[in-house]
């Protein structure tokens, strides 16, 4: 048929073919190709397409108008608020909160223009149970649909300024063949999403599901699509929520926004260090605090280990919010340069309050909860542990370790180990602060021995 044409596609990194391929050049998967129909003849020219290159000084730059979504939390990931005409991709676990979010966030977003909540997976009836629960009023418009064609349509005759798609995998393209989900589906959604957004000016939200490996689903080209992607992390089953950037055009990846699950919905938690942070009235063996920054946040969280005995062959080694690889490096530096030994024993490490700790500066603090756990005594109360262990045994420099302390004070912690080679950086009003004792430490031999 004339217009039609087939390619095979990746279903991992949308890396396309002639053929079908058994490896894929791109990711260099197996077995991950898949058959493409294309429909549309031709190549519609963009709606505002440049028709020749511009000089780079020669562009003007202008103020970057921001819609603030009405929770600070999902405003500090964005950058500052929402930027009119980009493409935000949501993703996260069933169940986690992210329509009861983005919800909330389209209730505020109402003065930015009118509001179009559509929906391919809930009725009409569910979406209005779910704002009645929330206590959010008017102002909202609600589709229930699940072809392009339909939303575009309605966004055509209602012009809305803003667009929350839930779910990118519930809708389809009838230009396309596949079931919605499915990779060619995923990526025209993306991509009329996309084009609206740019073409309009339109601010859309896309809601994402995730694999069980807890990565977006779909192709990883509806990554690269978009303009920002956040994830919300989390247990199913406790209140807290974690909101993480892991790319922004707009604006920095590396903060984090915390909120409780609650009846009325997703609430801001203003100083999320106490989530993390066990209160006990006395020293437990393994049991230790750690100041780590969060992009511009710093947060104290209590990291805990279990060394015991094993019963079996090989020792069990297991993490939860700490790469188990890092574990894996301090220990090796405590048995090579502190003689403590792990030999034989089965090690449990945890970050309470499942938070999920990829700071270096997390290291010292890890390795003396190994520590504490095997010789069966706690740190004493009101101390915090800064530093990065690094392969040689020493203690590496942290960056903004003004701003950990201070969190620390804030949080009526009183003693601090940090690195030497930080102390030069302390502002004097804070290194002589009445009854704060800050103990710099150059090697992980030397932590060990000033601690315990």
């Amino acid at each position: 048929m004339a217009g039609r044409k087939t390619i095979f596609c990746c279903a991992n990194c949308g890396y396309e073919a002639p053929k079908w391929l058994g490896r894929c050049p791109g990711c260099e998967q197996w077995n991950t190709f898949e058959e493409i129909i294309l429909t549309r003849s031709g190549k519609a020219k963009e709606k505002g397409a440049p028709t020749a290159a511009a000089p780079l000084e020669e562009i003007p730059l202008g103020d970057q108008e921001r819609y603030p979504t009405g929770i600070g939390e999902l405003d500090r990931v964005l950058g500052g608020g929402a930027v009119p005409g980009s493409v935000v991709l949501l993703g996260g676990d069933p169940g986690i909160g992210k329509s009861t979010l983005l919800l909330q966030a389209a209730a505020s977003l109402t003065g930015a223009g009118p509001v179009l909540y559509a929906s391919g997976e809930e009725s009409l009836q569910q979406i209005k149970f779910r704002a009645e629960r929330l206590r959010i009023g008017g102002g909202i418009h609600v589709l229930a649909a699940t072809r392009t064609g339909v939303l575009l349509e309605v966004v055509q005759n209602f012009k809305p300024g803003v667009l929350v798609l839930d779910s990118v995998q519930a809708f389809y393209c009838e230009e396309r063949d596949g079931v919605p989900g499915s990779v060619n589906q995923v990526r025209e959604v993306a991509a009329e999403m996309v084009r609206l957004a740019k073409e309009e000016g339109i601010l859309v939200f896309l809601v994402g599901h995730v694999t069980k490996e807890g990565v977006m689903a779909g192709p990883r080209l509806l990554e690269h699509m978009v303009d920002t992607v956040l994830y919300l992390e989390g247990e199913r089953y406790h209140s807290f929520r974690i909101l993480r950037g892991v790319k922004n055009r707009f604006g920095s990846t590396n903060e984090i926004g915390v909120f409780m699950m609650e009846e009325r919905g997703m609430v801001e938690v203003a100083n999320p260090s106490h989530l993390f942070i066990t209160q006990r009235p006395q020293p437990v063996a393994g049991a230790v605090i750690a100041a780590c920054m969060e992009g511009t946040r710093p947060l104290l969280v209590e990291i805990q280990s279990l060394v015991s005995a094993t019963s079996y062959p090989s020792p069990r080694r297991t993490s939860s919010g700490l790469d188990l690889n890092r574990v894996a490096l301090v220990m090796a530096v405590l048995d090579k340069y502190t003689g403590t030994s792990f030999l034989g024993l089965d090690t449990f490490v945890n970050a309470v309050g499942g938070v999920k700790l990829t700071e270096t500066a997390a290291d010292l603090a890890l390795a003396l909860s190994l520590v504490s756990s095997l010789r069966g005594k706690g740190l004493p109360n009101e101390s915090a542990i800064i530093g990065e262990v690094g392969l040689t045994g020493e203690i590496r420099p942290v960056n903004r370790i003004e701003a950990r302390l201070k969190e620390g004070i804030k949080l009526g912690f009183r003693r601090f180990v940090v690195p030497r080679a930080n102390l030069d950086q302390l502002e004097p009003g804070l290194r002589g602060k009445k009854g704060i004792a800050i103990l710099g430490v150059s090697s992980i031999n030397e932590a060990v021995e000033s601690v315990f």
